[in-house]
């Protein structure tokens, strides 16, 4: 009887513990090239390389950081979000198209908004994002 007393403390604990923890996802960037290389439109998929969609998803996620959306240290963190950080499709395009454009990268912006749609398709596979907002 024992033995059940400190099994059942100790399952106890630890649920409560997790369920404040905000889940591990992990973002593969070999995995999220593939992954959206194989989504885009055939056109897309036609003019740029996964070289390409490599660089593209990697401008996506220095904005994601900047906007506080990708930790700085891959570890358990509580749940604690305060003010929910809302993302417009819109603006990331704009913000991709425009690194793009800055590091010289020549694909068209038709091409980015496909691959950056692919990629919030990926994200929100691999559970890194949440609902979308009812307000604007």
């Amino acid at each position: 009887m024992a033995v059940f007393a400190i099994a059942a403390v100790v399952v106890g604990r630890e649920a409560h513990r997790l369920d404040a923890v905000a889940p591990r996802v992990v973002y593969d960037i070999d995995e999220a090239v593939e992954f959206v290389a194989n989504r885009v439109p055939p056109e897309t998929a036609a003019r740029i390389s996964h070289d390409d969609v490599r660089d593209l998803l990697r401008a996506h996620m220095r904005r994601l950081h900047a906007k506080g959306l990708h930790p700085t240290i891959a570890e358990d963190q509580i749940q604690d979000i305060d003010e929910p950080v809302v993302m417009d499709e819109l603006d990331e395009v704009a913000y991709v198209i425009g690194e793009a454009e800055r590091t010289g990268l020549d694909v068209d912006d038709s091409d980015v908004a496909s691959v950056i749609d692919c990629h919030l398709e990926y994200l929100d596979v691999i559970g890194a994002v949440g609902p979308r907002a009812d307000q604007p």
